[in-house]
């Protein structure tokens, strides 16, 4: 059974993501991608795969204040083999807070295959932002925009 991912995210719901582990340092993210998601050589597009690994960094820095929001500074990954697997595969984005500071958390995401195979690394840099009162936002606003 899923755990819910607290904020709503349209981007993340549009492509399918579930999140199935959120607890100190940790998270665990799946995603089936749809043919829509694929490129010209019918294997995960790599802004699909990017942003899997962002997410999966985020929910891992907010698994140890889960009423913080983050926001991404800075994000390098490292592309190892497509992201494939049998029609309906899923790939299992797995996310560890290595640092934080205060302010800042430092993390890491690897993506499996639907075969278990490591497909990309990433590393991130996020900072943590107080999330605003529903009123504060606009009506289309679903995330906080630090005014730091």
């Amino acid at each position: 059974m899923s755990i819910p991912f607290g904020p709503r995210i349209p981007f993340v719901d549009h492509l399918g993501f579930t999140l199935e582990k959120f607890e100190g340092g940790e998270s665990e993210l799946h995603y089936a991608p749809l043919p829509e998601h694929l490129n010209s050589f019918e294997v995960t597009h790599g802004g699909a795969v990017m942003t899997l690994m962002d997410v999966t960094m985020a929910t891992a820095a907010r698994s140890v204040e889960p009423e913080m929001g983050v926001v991404t500074v800075e994000m390098k990954t490292s592309f190892m083999r497509p992201a494939q697997g049998a029609q309906g595969f899923t790939l299992v984005g797995r996310g560890h807070l290595l640092h934080r500071t205060r302010t800042m958390a430092f993390t890491e995401a690897h993506i499996f295959d639907g075969e278990g195979l490591l497909c990309a690394h990433s590393t991130g840099t996020f900072k943590y932002v107080k999330r605003r009162a529903p009123d504060d936002m606009h009506p289309t606003q679903t995330q906080p925009i630090s005014t730091d």
